[in-house]
């Protein structure tokens, strides 16, 4: 006969690997980078087609698969993330550090700045763009209130006010970038443009990975499933991406 204590020992499941990192860096750092290789380099739209839709793919699938072991496995995922978390962090620091030294060395190293070809930019949309994420800030924090409170349909509520509030930025960074297309303004017309396309840009798609993060703990959460460790790891990353904002406002449109 088995006693409790075996039944339980081979019950017990320790999560010791998982395919989800590989499929997250794969699709993010391989397939994707390579679809914008065939688009910028090769103008070839069907590779980049191609690329896209798989790197796309393996990232949702990867990230669902994280997302699951998450909320099934969770007695190591605290510990993983008070480790893993903090490094993340530093090395997106150090990431956009090196772009923003790059901007200082090109503008202190031109006598006119912008150089010629750069059209006026309008200074009141990064202003709304930063209230809305200084905003976005605030909702992600009262989610989580909620959800210390174990109110998991205001943790829905409010948790859902802070991707709409993420889209909306977002939405004012495209719009921005389709109405200095249409003024000829494009990567390649100075080194102003350059830089303004690759931080701005940089940053947006650490929004777009914020949203999606958002979405991933939404969906189990409609359902009645969370995890307190999720929450924490999305918010904190959003809030270093408010942060980081302030320096791209400042710098890119306001120096």
């Amino acid at each position: 006969m088995t006693s409790d204590a075996d039944t339980a020992h081979v019950h017990e499941h320790h999560w010791e690997w998982s395919w989800a990192p590989l499929l997250v860096v794969a699709g993010t750092f391989l397939l994707l980078p390579i679809a914008f290789g065939f688009y910028f380099a090769y103008d070839n739209l069907m590779m980049t087609a191609v690329f896209a839709g798989l790197g796309t793919v393996i990232l949702l699938a990867g990230v669902s698969m994280w997302v699951n072991e998450g909320l099934t496995q969770t007695p190591l995922l605290a510990g993983v993330a008070n480790i893993g978390l903090p490094i993340f962090i530093l090395s997106e620091i150090f990431i956009f550090l090196s772009l923003f030294s790059s901007y200082w060395m090109m503008r202190l190293g031109i006598e006119s700045w912008p150089p010629e070809g750069t059209p006026e930019i309008d200074k009141l949309l990064p202003v709304i763009m930063t209230v809305i994420l200084v905003s976005s800030s605030i909702t992600c924090h009262v989610a989580e209130e909620k959800l210390d409170h174990a109110d998991l349909s205001g943790f829905n509520k409010w948790w859902v006010y802070t991707i709409l509030l993420g889209t909306l930025f977002l939405g004012c960074t495209i719009y921005e970038w389709n109405h200095l297309i249409h003024m000829d303004f494009i990567p390649g017309t100075n080194a102003y443009s350059s830089a303004f396309y690759t931080i701005t840009g940089f940053h947006a798609s650490h929004v777009l990975v914020g949203l999606a993060a958002f979405v991933a703990v939404l969906i189990p959460a409609l359902g009645g499933r969370t995890n307190k460790t999720f929450v924490n790891c999305v918010s904190v990353y959003w809030h270093f991406v408010d942060i980081v904002w302030f320096f791209v406002a400042s710098q890119i449109y306001f120096w």
